[in-house]
Formats: structure tokens, sequence, C-alpha cells
């Protein structure tokens, strides 16, 4: 059964990433680069000072930097774990895959830290600030989508891996979250700090 499930993934995965052609290629290293959200995560601080004030959003940084590292790190404890070789490095796929970038990153590739990143930041502004920015969690879900699906455009990693990076950053974020209405509930609100 698993192994149905991985040749189904790895098929899905070279239709996906023949798709690209070199005219989007700038497009698509641009959307993984982390460095290019730098614009959208100074928006989302000012977003969080605006309604939330000094004290709150340094606690809020906090609560970011920890989702972040849990992540990032429970992506290398899977990754280290489950072993599962990146496309490039699989020598059934490598041959037929469109590798965009110079290099292909670690040998193991589940699941995604890209997806669980994006997504546990994209969730938890979601469950911040959804309500009172309509189109904020639309952004922010599209944008995470987009980084996710970059790293099979750029041939880095395989469905499963992007859809399971999805879902952990968004179990991680609510948890995040959650301890953050929590921890924040005892300080009190001004937005001059």
């Amino acid at each position: 059964m698993l192994e149905a499930v991985l040749e189904h993934d790895k098929a899905l995965f070279l239709w996906l990433n023949q798709l690209g052609s070199p005219t989007w290629d700038a497009f698509w290293l641009l959307i993984t680069n982390k460095w290019s959200a730098i614009p959208l995560y100074l928006f989302l601080a000012f977003l969080a000072y605006k309604n939330l004030g000094l004290k709150r959003i340094l606690w809020l940084l906090v609560a970011i930097v920890l989702l972040i590292l849990t992540t990032d790190q429970l992506a290398n404890f899977f990754k280290f774990g489950v072993q599962r070789l990146r496309p490039c490095y699989d020598p059934q796929v490598s041959p037929l895959l469109r590798l965009v970038k110079s290099s292909c990153g670690g040998k193991f590739g589940y699941f995604s830290a890209h997806a669980g990143n994006s997504f546990a930041l994209a969730y938890f502004f979601t469950y911040l600030f959804g309500k009172q920015y309509r189109y904020l969690g639309i952004f922010l879900i599209v944008w995470a989508i987009m980084v996710a699906y970059s790293r099979i455009y750029i041939g880095v990693h395989y469905p499963l891996d992007v859809l399971s990076g999805m879902a952990f950053g968004g179990v991680l974020s609510w948890i995040f979250v959650r301890l953050y209405l929590k921890f924040v509930a005892i300080i009190p609100h001004s937005k001059k700090g």
C-alpha cells in the first residue's frame, strides 16, 4: 500500500515538475527564496504592532521564532528519521526531473520545511487577524501554497513532502497561536506598549 502511494507521489511529482519552463524559472526561484518574503514579514510585523502594541508584539515575535524553530527541527527530525531521498537523489526519478536551482539541498526531503514554515506563518496570522482583515488570510494561504508548490517546481520535494509540511505547519501553528493567546491574555493591552 505504502509503495503504491509513493509511486503515485513520484509520478505526480514528475508531471508537476515537468510543467515548468525556463520562462517561469526565475519567478519560482524568487518565490522559493526565503529572503524574498522579507517585505511580507515586515508588513505582518507592522500589522501586529498596529493591533497589539509593543509588549504583545514582542511576545508575538517570541512565539513566531519558537514556531519556526519547532517546525524546522521537526522537519529535520523527520528527514533523518524517515530518510526519504529528495527527487534529485532518487536514481529512479533524477534522470527525468527538471532541477531548476544549482543544488538540490540535503539528501533527504520528507517533510518540506519551506512548506511547513510558510503554512505555519500563514495560519498563525490568519488566526490572529483574519477576522479583522478580510482578505489577509486568503492572501497568506495563497502565498504559502505558492511557496509549497515552488519546492516541487524547482525539483527538490515530492508532493507528499509538501502536503505533509503544510499539515505539520498548520497543526503547530494552531498549537502556538493558542499558547500565545493564552499567555498574552494576562498582559494588559496597550497599543503604546
